[in-house]
């Protein structure tokens, strides 16, 4: 029997007219995340996506895993239409759920979808006689519809299909399919989540980092890289650009009232991250801000540093906690490398007593202080770009 990967997938089915268009980008991002791994041949039919021409091995199903717009992997046979052939693909298939099944005399259910409706036989009917060529050909099994050890899947369509493992996808929308949004990226806990969950619903992600040599070390840097790298494996390619910010925190902690400093450096992370969006072609900021989590992210201080750019601002991580954050860091697997204890531009020139309730006006007056112009501008000439 042939072995190829059976791609299932959700939202996408709500999409009517434009269904086609997110299953093509969903196929051209398998593609994606597969090149790695020789040819395989991917494509799509009747509500499914099917790979083909590819070893079903661990390392490929976790890459699959990480796709968003994937809601189901399954592992799968394929026959020709025939009874007959079903029942030996069956066959194959109940040997190799057993090898993997833990239990001596494992229950079992079939369960079929009959999508060619040309087919003789409905789908209560084919799941009778296949449950009862099963009984005949495995001694000691036992059916049970309700809570089976083994689940046979058996789809009838363009060809015979059937599977036994189902392994959960990352779920979400294929990314490239709902614009472009820009993610201000630190080497903390937060912001990789928060693009991570902005990816998942279709936006494709480029990313500002801002670097305060010699107060951080290219350690700090490096940090940051390798958790954009992370990202890739969901986001695909990510163009990643690494600002230089030293010169301009220094400016506002020798000339601006202290208790703003935080404040300000926001203001300035989000004109220069809106500078660089439209030049990428982006229509939002993402950032990993949750209200109250530390001083500058309190409601005046998030609207202090909204008024600072014109684009719209995503904060998905805004009603979590910190526990909740970090659990999905951990399910992604950013967390240990946040963690690593080299320092961000954040971290540097901290006030001591910092505002927690900015009025908007004593920040803009604040601001004129230093040539933001020229700093901005200064910054921008020294960026450093890296596509990963």
């Amino acid at each position: 029997m042939d072995r190829l990967i059976l791609i299932r997938y959700g939202e996408i089915y709500l999409k009517g007219l434009n269904r086609p268009f997110f299953e093509n980008r969903l196929v051209n991002n398998i593609k994606g995340a597969l090149k790695h791994y020789g040819r395989p041949r991917v494509y799509k039919e009747q509500g499914r996506i099917y790979i083909e021409n590819i070893a079903i091995e661990g390392s490929i199903l976790d890459s699959l895993s990480m796709v968003f717009g994937i809601v189901g992997i399954n592992p799968a046979w394929k026959s020709e239409k025939s009874m007959d052939s079903v029942k030996a693909m069956v066959k194959d298939v109940m040997v190799d759920a057993m090898e993997k099944s833990t239990k001596e005399n494992p229950t079992f259910k079939i369960e079929s979808r009959r999508a060619d409706k040309t087919f003789p036989l409905n789908s209560m009917e084919l799941s009778r006689e296949i449950g009862a060529f099963v009984l005949q050909n495995f001694k000691g099994l036992k059916v049970d519809v309700h809570n089976p050890d083994i689940r046979i899947n058996l789809e009838i369509r363009e060809c015979a299909y059937a599977y036994h493992e189902n392994i959960p996808g990352a779920g979400g929308m294929p990314v490239g399919t709902n614009g472009k949004a820009t993610l201000l990226l630190s080497g903390g806990i937060d912001s990789p989540v928060a693009g991570w969950m902005i990816a998942k619903r279709g936006v494709t992600l480029t990313a500002v980092h801002y670097h305060s040599f010699p107060y951080t070390s290219d350690k700090s840097k490096e940090k940051v890289l390798d958790l954009c790298r992370l990202l890739t494996k969901y986001c695909g390619s990510i163009r990643l650009y690494v600002v230089p910010f030293t010169e301009l925190q220094q400016e506002l902690y020798e000339k601006c009232p202290d208790g703003l400093l935080t404040i300000l450096m926001r203001r300035f992370m989000m004109k220069i991250a809106e500078m660089i969006a439209i030049r990428e072609g982006s229509q939002a900021l993402v950032t990993g801000e949750s209200i109250g989590q530390v001083a500058s992210q309190t409601l005046e201080g998030l609207a202090s540093t909204n008024d600072a750019v014109d684009m719209t601002v995503f904060r998905p991580l805004i009603g979590l906690d910190k526990v909740e954050i970090m659990e999905i860091a951990e399910k992604i697997n950013t967390y240990e490398t946040s963690i690593l204890p080299y320092e961000d531009c954040c971290t540097v020139f901290v006030p001591r007593h910092p505002t927690t309730k900015p009025k908007v006006k004593a920040v803009r007056d604040a601001e004129v202080l230093v040539d933001g112009t020229v700093l901005i501008d200064r910054a921008l000439k020294n960026v450093e770009v890296f596509d990963l």
